[in-house]
């Protein structure tokens, strides 16, 4: 029997931090060593408690995925499909390394809605236009983020989208420190909560 006495999760799991990553399902054109650096954040995001959301597809998500795992952690997946079945054979999407996968039925635009929307706060990576995309949600959203610096253009896309948007944020925290951006987030979010209830 597995002693849970030192897990950071407790049975009522509502009360976890839950944290979405999005990011590209199709990493070949971020770099070498991205993979890798998906992992890490992952095993970051359960190290600190928090349990990770992704939207239960390929690449930077799905090795967040599997970091998260590996470390013990929760992972919970939303899916553009209506069934299993769907997610598998249609989009040809992983069931792998999720706890549990909310089969949303939406196709990706809706599925991006519900997966920022259910989470406490959005980490971004390396990413294309379905990562922007859950950025401007989690954005007007005003959902706390942390933009992930790394060997990509991403961060710097993000931030040149805020700048144009004419939209002063505090919400948004940029880093390359894996460790830091995280613990910076769950902070950032523990505060929503409390200003939330005043």
């Amino acid at each position: 029997m597995q002693d849970n006495s030192l897990s950071p999760y407790n049975k009522h799991g509502h009360d976890q931090i839950k944290i979405c990553v999005s990011g590209s399902a199709d990493t070949a054109p971020f770099g070498l060593g991205t993979l890798d650096i998906a992992k890490e954040l992952g095993r970051e995001i359960a190290r600190q408690g928090a349990v990770l959301v992704t939207g239960a597809t390929t690449g930077f998500p799905f090795w967040v995925a599997m970091g998260a795992k590996e470390e013990g952690g929760i992972s919970i997946g939303f899916s553009p499909a209506a069934s299993e079945k769907e997610h598998v054979e249609v989009y040809k999407l992983p069931i792998d390394y999720m706890d549990l996968i909310t089969y949303t039925g939406f196709g990706y635009p809706g599925r991006d809605l519900l997966l920022t929307r259910s989470s406490d706060a959005v980490i971004f990576g390396p990413g294309r236009i379905g990562t922007i995309h859950e950025f401007t949600v989690a954005f007007e959203d005003g959902k706390p983020m942390g933009v992930l610096e790394g060997p990509w253009q991403t961060s710097e896309e993000l931030k040149d989208i805020v700048a144009k948007g004419h939209r002063p944020n505090d919400k948004i925290i940029y880093g390359k420190d894996i460790k830091k951006l995280v613990a910076d987030i769950i902070v950032l979010v523990k505060k929503s909560k409390i200003d939330e209830h005043k």
